[in-house]
């Protein structure tokens, strides 16, 4: 007893010097973090291992992250898996970041996937020095074969003819145009990788382009996003073994066409992009530095970035267009009596888009609320950086959410609703809008958005010149399901639509006779 007792004044003794040191450590740290505030980024609590996995809905995680931001801010922090990735919520947001610190958003974030992929060449998984040279020689070869002029207007128009005549042989019943549509974009990217056009009924070419739509479709499963975060899981997972299986047979179908376009090189007749850079590696044999960037697998890997993105983007958005035409068919009667008034039977060109203000804004507003690409490919930053009052290291994996800019409420009067009139003014005429970044924005936008520009307005157009869209017989436009078939880019449930000839047409001034014509 004793004992205890003199021992109680040593007890107290030191618990009051502990206290005392943890009172000062607390008064430290909170003088710390006010001469550095902000430091920590808000965000949902994670769980060991697991992070946020099991608080976000990964079936439609751009939907669940901009629940998210609704309670944490325009700018916060998930966890996958062990992963920390920085969202960015909103118009301000994601245009301050990309645009005006467009240098230290800049990076690829490579993760395991987009790694299997390409293996650090190309254009879309690419960063550094070789990054920059593919980008900067695809952007100039892409504009020497008329990426957005002249040249690429008549591809594009000649390719519709075809497009009409699929589209006719059905005679008014309904039947799934998506398929069509994708041959019909895919051949103009292909056009000018490849100089020429594949017949629709090419078997090959079918199926490159349904492998490029399941693997589109699988990169953005919740086995995949599971995957990217615990990759050694991967030879576990069937999706992964699908689309290493699927990449291994484009590879080599590119390898194909590239060797045969080889063969027939001609350095004084460039055909297209493969041309082009095969003259240009012939060219640079000279020049070690320069053979860094310019050899065989920049060169496979960059046509098959190129041909996957001018496909499945371009492709669904016309898609989704024409559903909401049929979906709407009071809008259809605008877009349907503007062109008309303006262009009548003749070929719509290019310059007509200034003419026509309504269809414009409901090209415009297909693009908005289809919202193909809901989440940007997965930025880097280069630097630390703070941002918006929050300290962000360099190589923190950054996710612009497009969703949260072509939805945001702040910006469109009726975010959820499909309103062309978000695009014009109270007199009817066309304006741009600062929250419209279907392409993203800054060093990593869509190197290819004026070529899909063009393209959305002539087929768009053409289409609805040529023919009425409706339900298959039976259906009201009530039963047409907007809902999204979801995976990397989000594209419509499959259906059927017709198309039947409108009769304004039936005397009109073409397609003319393609039956034996080719692109080249």
């Amino acid at each position: 007893m004793l004992e205890e007792l003199l021992q109680a004044p040593v007890l107290l003794s030191l618990s009051g010097a502990f206290a005392t040191l943890l009172a000062i450590r607390l008064l430290f740290t909170r003088l710390s973090f006010q001469s550095q505030p902000n430091l920590v980024l808000p965000g949902p609590r994670p769980l060991p291992l697991l992070g946020n996995l099991l608080q976000l809905d990964l079936k439609r995680l751009d939907e669940s992250l901009f629940s998210l931001s609704k309670t944490y801010g325009p700018v916060f922090t998930v966890k996958f898996g062990p992963k920390k990735v920085v969202v960015l919520a909103g118009t301000k947001a994601v245009k301050q970041a990309l645009i005006n610190h467009a240098e230290e958003f800049g990076e690829r974030d490579i993760n395991p996937l987009f790694h299997d992929f390409n293996q650090g060449h190309g254009i879309i998984f690419a960063n550094g020095d070789s990054w920059k040279e593919m980008r900067r020689f695809t952007l100039t070869t892409l504009k020497d074969f008329g990426m957005g002029k002249r040249l690429s207007e008549e591809k594009i128009i000649e390719e519709c003819h075809f497009l009409i005549e699929e589209f006719e042989q059905h005679k008014g019943e309904a039947f799934d145009n998506s398929k069509i549509i994708s041959y019909a974009a895919s051949n103009i990217i292909s056009g000018i990788m490849f100089g020429k056009r594949f017949e629709y009924e090419d078997k090959v070419f079918q199926e490159m382009i349904e492998r490029d739509h399941e693997t589109i479709y699988l990169a953005g499963s919740v086995a995949i996003l599971i995957y990217n975060y615990f990759p050694w899981l991967g030879p576990y997972l069937k999706t992964w073994r699908n689309m290493m299986r699927n990449v291994d047979i484009t590879k080599q179908h590119a390898r194909n066409i590239i060797a045969e376009l080889k063969e027939t090189l001609n350095p004084y007749v460039c055909r297209g992009f493969v041309d082009v850079f095969c003259t240009r590696m012939t060219n640079l044999e000279e020049h070690e530095i320069q053979k860094l960037h310019y050899h065989d697998e920049n060169l496979l890997n960059s046509v098959i970035n190129l041909f996957g993105a001018g496909t499945d983007t371009t492709g669904n958005t016309l898609s989704w267009g024409l559903l909401f035409m049929a979906k709407y068919p009071q809008i259809q009667d605008q877009v349907q009596e503007e062109l008309s008034r303006v262009v009548g039977v003749r070929q719509v060109q290019t310059e007509d888009r200034k003419n026509l203000p309504f269809v414009n804004a409901v090209i415009h507003e297909t693009q908005r609320l289809a919202n193909i690409v809901p989440m940007a490919i997965l930025h880097q930053t280069t630097k630390d950086i703070t941002f918006q009052g929050y300290f962000i290291q360099k190589g923190t994996a950054v996710l612009p959410l497009l969703t949260s800019v072509l939805y945001d409420e702040t910006e469109w009067e009726t975010p959820n609703t499909f309103n062309p009139s978000h695009f014009l003014d109270e007199e009817g005429n066309f304006v741009k809008r600062d929250a419209f970044l279907p392409f993203s924005a800054g060093r990593r936008v869509c190197l290819g958005e004026g070529l899909a520009r063009v393209e959305l307005f002539l087929f768009f157009t053409t289409l609805l010149q040529h023919f009425r869209f409706t339900p298959p017989p039976g259906i009201s436009e009530d039963e047409l399901d907007l809902k999204p078939v979801v995976g990397f880019t989000l594209h419509p449930t499959p259906h059927r639509l017709c198309a039947i000839r409108r009769q304004c047409q039936s005397e009109g001034i073409f397609p003319p006779d393609t039956s034996s014509k080719k692109i080249n």
